[in-house]
């Protein structure tokens, strides 16, 4: 049996998807007109396909509820769907959430083992650094006593029912195999791959998405004002044509939403900057595309402290860099990202570098003059290096974790 504590958008979707699959579920709800229009076989707001779900379920596996001893007592799932507002100084109010954890807390009266699960958008760290601690502060002791978890919500208003039934994705943060497996039982049903990952990641999941499509969002309006400051362009017409790129249709864009140490080659940089230049001529100050050169420009910098992490004091030690082209499948090494980190290595002291590229060694010996020496092939920088660095995601880099047991920095993430 599952407890669902708040029955607005996220919490009825979700106490609802639960009963499709099932389960009974207990559904609590504080706003008394909220909990009598649905105790009445209602919707409180309007969302296909959930009003005939709420039809369908209710006084059977849905059974919404003020008894929150009897909901606690008969169930091994509580899911927190309550308000997390952000305040004047942006940060979460996490005051419901704990709100409602105490009146859990108070109506147990047993030692079963139950996972608490917060459905509600929290920042990343919240769980570790923030419930657990306050669970502990309860006299709970995590794991043994009780579980605790996070199940982001990916649900569109106007399509909730369709996101939860049909999800891409589900995401269970978790920190203990028992709630891990618990969970994965819960959603045995619902034919939708669940991924595993640690508590923090399944909350920084949740924002990743929100901010990646807040950020398209406003980058999409910067350019539309940057279109008006130049003049004479058919704003709807452009965006319309941009979408048409067979990158948009197939879904490879995804590869350039994708972390790394930077873009390179003659395209991105020459006309990011230019056109930054023509904006700002036309009276047009662009902060996003401003920001996206900065960051891009701090790369090299960044990555190379992150080799020098692991790397360490000692600037003696061999460094292997593989890949030296700005992008797999191209010999091209015009303002590559590696030529840039080479360089941050030099410039803090380490010059004993040796690299290598399956293509693009010729051109990079040709246009950068720096410390370091070209292997003739990988076997050779894995036996010389001492530290390996991912700098192109070339294939034949894939396996590298089964080819060595030397530290590597993975500038790409794709091992």
């Amino acid at each position: 049996m599952v407890t669902v504590v708040g029955l607005g958008f996220v919490g009825l979707t979700t106490a609802l998807g639960f009963a499709e699959y099932g389960h009974k579920v207990y559904g609590i709800e504080a706003n008394l007109e909220r909990f009598g229009t649905i105790l009445g076989g209602k919707l409180p707001f309007l969302e296909p396909g959930l009003d005939e779900a709420l039809l369908r379920h209710l006084g059977n596996n849905f059974i919404p509820t003020t008894d929150w001893d009897e909901a606690i007592k008969n169930s091994e799932y509580v899911y927190y769907c309550v308000g997390t507002p952000y305040g004047e100084d942006g940060q979460a109010d996490l005051s419901f959430l704990y709100g409602a954890i105490e009146q859990t807390l108070a109506a147990i009266r047993d030692d079963k083992f139950r996972v608490l699960v917060t459905k509600s958008t929290i920042p990343p760290s919240t769980t570790e650094r923030r419930l657990i601690p306050f669970l502990q502060d309860h006299g709970v002791k995590v794991p043994d006593q009780m579980g605790i978890a996070n199940n982001p919500e990916f649900l569109r208003e106007g399509h909730c029912w369709d996101d939860f039934i049909h999800a891409d994705r589900i995401v269970l943060g978790v920190s203990d195999q028992r709630s891990e497996q618990m969970l994965k039982e819960l959603y045995q049903k619902s034919n939708v791959p669940a991924y595993c990952v640690s508590l923090n990641t399944g909350e920084f999941i949740k924002y990743l998405s929100n901010t990646s499509l807040a950020c398209l969002i406003s980058y999409a309006n910067e350019m539309s004002l940057a279109a008006d400051a130049i003049g004479g362009i058919d704003i709807a017409a452009a965006f319309r044509i941009l979408h048409m790129d067979k990158r948009w249709q197939s879904g490879s864009i995804r590869s350039y939403f994708y972390p790394g140490c930077g873009y390179g080659g003659y395209c991105l940089p020459k006309d990011t900057n230019a056109f930054y230049a023509v904006t700002k001529s036309a009276g047009f100050d662009g902060k996003i595309l401003k920001q996206v050169i900065e960051t891009n420009d701090a790369m090299p910098e960044k990555t190379a402290e992150r080799i020098i992490r692991v790397a360490g004091h000692d600037k003696n030690v061999c460094i292997g860099v593989l890949g030296l082209s700005f992008n797999p499948g191209s010999d091209d090494t015009r303002d590559a990202p590696s030529a840039k980190i080479i360089k941050e290595l030099n410039r803090k002291g380490y010059n004993n570098i040796v690299a290598y590229d399956p293509v693009a060694m010729e051109e990079f010996q040709k246009f950068y003059q720096l410390q370091y020496i070209c292997k003739k092939n990988c076997q050779q920088v894995l036996d010389d290096a001492e530290i390996l660095v991912i700098a192109t995601a070339w294939p034949e880099f894939k396996n590298l974790r089964n080819e060595t047991s030397k530290p590597i920095v993975d500038c790409r993430y794709m091992l």
